[in-house]
């Protein structure tokens, strides 16, 4: 999906370098993670399911730190909007309204005009996780834009200033109380979270302008958060004095949880809005090294908080610290993005075993085992951050 008017040049201008991008574009085995001269793939007895027809990160095929845009998630809500693949910056308007000193509208073509950047940042379906055919609804991309905050300074930000709202193109009629709304997909950052400098409206990943799936002509992007705070096809920015309770904020996209007290029967089901990223890891691959080896790798992320440790369990054996490979540095902010490791099994046995991977972020968040209270109790599906134990057969 592209538009005429949307030229290479303007979408790279302010983004990496083209040497940065050749360093993260590089193959897994740049990072020690894809199979290498004399080496053999294990594959894994709990295969992920595919589905050819729905674009989603195959753990296995997995070959560039970052993830092509073809094969990124991708998940909607309402209807998607019928928008012409021909639209022109100019012919894209979005609505800067609600408490400012100067609300006004603006074309996609102004915004390319301020200064703009790309930031490097995973992307994950709050239901990421959920069931073992929902496990690959993530990817690690560049986002071209420019930052909201800024704008929202430059238009006059007044003392009731609290919420910012994000409003899409798409839409649906919703019944609320028993009444027939009209309603388009929305969500809300708080006024100090939109400000932050790597929050965007963003109209290219990788490069290149938005597929039409993925909200072409602009998109919010927002590093450290789940996917349904990145609203798409952008129309309207919205400045209210109070919190905003749209369903997409207060009715779905919200976490049960059971929170028991120790030695009593009564337990505290607590509803959060889903929102930053959990603490997670995947185990990716299983490799058979020359030396007689098995090295498991993978990817491990969180919503921006540094990464401390990766440690590897097999069977019934104690947790093992993996090791957590180099970012690509030059050029890129990496600090929204998800990071490959690696753990070396020296002395392998015949037979089936159980393999898992936790992460621990600089926080003390540990990535949670499925039988934890805190997923056991979990009675939603989104932020499904527990331990994926993958399944091996050595010979």
């Amino acid at each position: 999906m592209s538009s005429p008017a949307l030229s290479r040049r303007d979408l790279l201008r302010g983004s990496v370098a083209l040497a940065a991008y050749t360093l993260a574009s590089r193959p897994l085995s740049a990072f020690g993670l894809e199979p290498g001269a004399g080496e053999e793939l294990i594959p894994f007895l709990d295969p992920q399911p595919y589905d050819p027809k729905r674009p989603m990160l195959r753990w296995a095929h997995l070959n560039s730190w970052i993830t092509p845009k073809e094969e990124l998630y991708e998940v909607s809500h309402y209807p998607k909007p019928k928008i012409d693949p021909a639209t022109k910056p100019s012919d894209w308007k979005i609505e800067f309204t609600g408490y400012l000193k100067r609300p006004t509208t603006l074309t996609l073509a102004d915004l390319m005009k301020r200064p703009h950047k790309t930031v490097t940042a995973t992307l994950e379906c709050g239901g990421n996780g959920s069931n073992p055919g929902f496990a690959g609804a993530c990817g690690n991309l560049r986002w071209t834009g420019t930052p909201l905050g800024p704008l929202l300074k430059d238009l006059g930000l007044v003392k009731r200033s609290e919420e910012v709202v994000f409003y899409g193109s798409d839409e649906k009629v919703e019944k609320i109380r028993e009444k027939d709304f009209p309603q388009n997909f929305a969500r809300s950052l708080s006024l100090e979270h939109a400000l932050r400098e790597e929050v965007l409206l963003a109209w290219a990943h990788n490069g290149d302008p938005l597929l039409d799936i993925h909200g072409f002509p602009l998109r919010l992007v927002v590093p450290g958060w789940f996917g349904v705070a990145w609203v798409k096809w952008l129309k309207r920015v919205d400045i209210l004095d109070r919190r905003f309770m749209g369903r997409w904020m207060a009715r779905e996209y919200v976490t049960i949880r059971g929170e028991s007290r120790e030695h009593t029967d009564w337990t505290n089901w607590r509803e959060t809005s889903v929102c930053n990223l959990c603490c997670k890891s995947v185990t990716a691959r299983a490799v058979k090294r020359p030396d007689g080896s098995v090295r498991f790798s993978g990817a491990a992320w969180s919503d921006g908080t540094p990464l401390k440790s990766v440690e590897v369990k097999i069977g019934d054996g104690p947790w093992q610290p993996a090791i957590i490979g180099k970012k690509p540095a030059r050029g890129l902010d990496t600090k929204f993005t998800w990071s490959f490791w690696h753990f070396d099994w020296k002395s392998p046995v015949p037979g089936e075993h159980n393999v898992v991977s936790r992460a621990t972020d600089a926080d003390g968040r540990i990535q949670p085992a499925a039988d934890d209270p805190t997923m056991k109790n979990k009675a939603t599906y989104w932020e499904a951050n527990q331990q994926w134990v993958r399944r091996i057969r050595l010979g």
